[in-house]
């Protein structure tokens, strides 16, 4: 079983961030939709005014076929114990609804779908319309 790590991101590892973004938008056939560089990264989590927090697993020895270690889990509850740590009440996580692997971890773990329990759909402003809105 792989052994994973996990801690808090440094500046340095924002080229690595946008690798496993690009690889998660692959993944999930939305690699068009990537729209970020690494400067943005930089400058977002980790300027004066962070946008984002993030976590980052190693895992060791290198990846090879990792599913069913319990991985996704530990990560899970990683970021559940940094948002207590933080204040927050709660953390949403966004699936497709092809991966069924993921709702299933999701719904083991304890997670509510608030779109079976309460009808929720996410909106997603980008583009066009946020100039638009915008004024600009």
């Amino acid at each position: 079983m792989a052994s994973v790590r996990i801690r808090e991101a440094k500046e340095g590892d924002c080229g690595d961030i946008l690798r496993l973004i690009r690889e998660l938008a692959e993944f999930e056939k939305l690699s068009d939709q990537v729209k970020i560089s690494e400067e943005a990264l930089r400058a977002d989590g980790f300027g004066e005014n962070p946008f984002y927090h993030c976590l980052v697993a190693e895992i060791l020895p290198a990846p090879g076929e990792l599913l069913g270690q319990g991985i996704g889990s530990k990560i899970i509850k990683k970021v559940a114990e940094v948002a207590l740590d933080k204040g927050c009440s709660q953390f949403r996580l966004a699936v497709l609804d092809w991966n069924q692997r993921a709702m299933d971890l999701y719904k083991a773990l304890g997670a509510q779908d608030l779109t079976e329990a309460e009808g929720w759909h996410f909106f997603c402003f980008q583009g066009e319309a946020m100039r638009k809105l915008a004024g600009k």
